[in-house]
């Protein structure tokens, strides 16, 4: 019984990181929508280290879900869909419940995280156009064969010798 409780509480846990991570994500696009860059930085490094204790929470989480297999004599590679059915009849509805909404929450964050990221690539693309209209260069933006594209180089003349 201890390892269902234990197994309880890392999928509790599990939600309450992806539910910080959301949140994270979600002040992320605030700070790209208020174009508030030294935030946006910041927020990096944030999500960076939310990111982290996700992958902790699911280790766990993933321990504690082996280890009740084998209290119950399974395979410790057995997946939820499995193992549910074999749980107390009052503990189902409940493990079933954390098993849905973490992974509900994980589709989330990772819609989220791509709607950031698409963001990010086009205030990124924009910022490069820009740039590339103040400072006219003779490289063509196409890829090389490393598939990564060269990177701008500003000018040698400083800019008020190029205005006046």
């Amino acid at each position: 019984m201890d390892t269902l409780q234990d197994l309880i509480a890392a999928l509790r846990e599990e939600l309450q990181q992806y539910g910080e991570m959301l949140a994270l994500l979600d002040r992320e696009q605030e700070l790209v929508m208020n174009r508030a860059s030294t935030e946006l930085f910041e927020s990096v490094s944030t999500i960076q280290g939310q990111s982290v204790r996700i992958q902790e929470a699911r280790t766990h989480r993933e321990h504690c879900r082996s280890e009740h297999a084998r209290t119950l004599g399974q395979s410790p590679e057995m997946p939820f869909s499995d193992l549910i059915p074999l749980l107390p009849t009052d503990y189902r509805p409940l493990v079933q419940a954390l098993v849905r909404e973490n992974n509900q929450l994980l589709a989330r964050v990772q819609q989220r995280a791509r709607q950031n990221h698409l963001l990010l690539s086009r205030s990124v693309d924009l910022m490069q156009r820009f740039l590339s209209s103040l400072f006219p260069s003779r490289d063509p933006q196409v890829y090389d064969d490393r598939g990564t594209r060269p990177g701008w180089t500003p000018p040698l003349q400083p800019l008020y010798e190029a205005v006046g």
